[in-house]
């Protein structure tokens, strides 16, 4: 069986990259975490931090594709990356956007001074938001005080508002939720506690479960669990509809089926194979950011030292990989793929 993929962008590139820039370097250890977490019972990653220059050749490489949109980093803070103000640099230059995802602490220069280095160039920033109360954040994201990072959206908000008012334009600013067990009853508290904020967007992901003791925390394990989850999302959606103004947007707020043991649907089409890219921080070439695919579980596509990423895009194993998708068992599980082409 083969999927449809958009002709757009297909020989030349992906529209999106993300670097993982830097997976060793945070200053939290959230529990959803695979490299920080205290429930992975070894120690933290050492750091590892992509060199600049296979990053700057990538992006010199990608001028003239449809590459429109960079994210530094997912694993990790990106804001600790040393090189980020070269990367936001040779964003303006290329016309590129920057997405970032931070754990909402804004290291080093604070969130105005990021906001000031950002807001030109950033599509949307997404900060890490685990509570809606500080004992429930501070417990999943150990490190954070919830007070401060209170006042830090609240500037950083304020900022983009300020920036927009002056240039017409500003990014996105989003709450990233991971949605775990300790969590669940929290989501609508924090759907109105964004409003609140001034927050544009709520997206939420199930934990993506990297070791056996994170199994615990997952809203996927048992009938139970997608019950809570689901009850949580008819609720969160509620007080985004009775919100006064413009609500935030929800994204992934999405009731299961009551048993996650179920035959899924037949999954639609995969929101990243043959749109997005991701390159690690040692130059290999990963297809998507699901769990094993780093690994080599979709198969291995080589470095960016060894060939350009245009060339791994338009190689028989990657389009092999594109075109089959809905036979590769990893794939027919993956949650984050659209059943039924929704």
């Amino acid at each position: 069986m083969s999927t449809v993929i958009p002709t757009e962008g297909r020989r030349d590139g992906p529209r999106r990259v993300t670097f993982v820039t830097n997976p060793g370097d945070c200053n939290l250890r959230c529990v959803f975490c695979r490299d920080h977490s205290p429930l992975a019972q070894r120690p933290p990653a050492p750091p590892a931090r992509m060199p600049w220059e296979l990053l700057s050749a990538v992006l010199d490489e990608r001028r003239g594709s449809p590459l429109a949109e960079v994210i530094p980093s997912t694993r990790g803070e990106p804001l600790l990356y040393p090189h980020l103000d070269r990367l936001a640099d040779r964003c303006a230059e290329q016309g590129l956007s920057l997405n970032v995802t931070t754990n909402g602490t804004f290291p080093v220069r604070g969130p105005a001074g990021w906001g000031e280095r950002l807001y030109p160039v950033a599509s949307d920033i997404k900060i890490s938001w685990l509570g809606a109360t500080a004992a429930t954040a501070e417990a999943l994201m150990p490190g954070l005080s919830f007070e401060r990072a209170l006042e830090d959206v609240r500037t950083f908000v304020a900022g983009r508002n300020a920036y927009r008012a002056r240039t017409g334009r500003g990014c996105r600013v989003s709450f990233q939720v991971t949605a775990v067990e300790p969590n669940v009853s929290e989501l609508p508290g924090i759907v109105e506690l964004a409003a609140s904020l001034g927050v544009d967007r709520v997206k939420v992901n199930h934990l993506q479960v990297h070791f056996e003791s994170q199994r615990q925390l997952s809203l996927l394990r048992d009938p139970a669990a997608v019950g809570r989850w689901n009850e949580a999302v008819r609720a969160a959606r509620d007080v985004a509809a009775r919100t006064a103004g413009a609500p935030p947007l929800l994204q992934n707020f999405a009731e299961l089926a009551p048993d996650p043991e179920a035959a899924p649907p037949a999954p639609g089409p995969c929101p990243f194979l043959g749109r997005e890219a991701w390159v690690l921080w040692d130059g290999r070439f990963a297809p998507c950011f699901a769990p094993g695919a780093a690994d080599g579980r979709l198969g291995r596509f080589g470095t960016v030292q060894e060939r350009t990423l245009g060339e791994i895009w338009a190689s028989p194993e990657y389009r092999r990989l594109v075109d089959r998708q809905t036979d590769h068992p990893t794939c027919r599980a993956c949650r984050l793929r659209r059943p039924g082409g929704a």
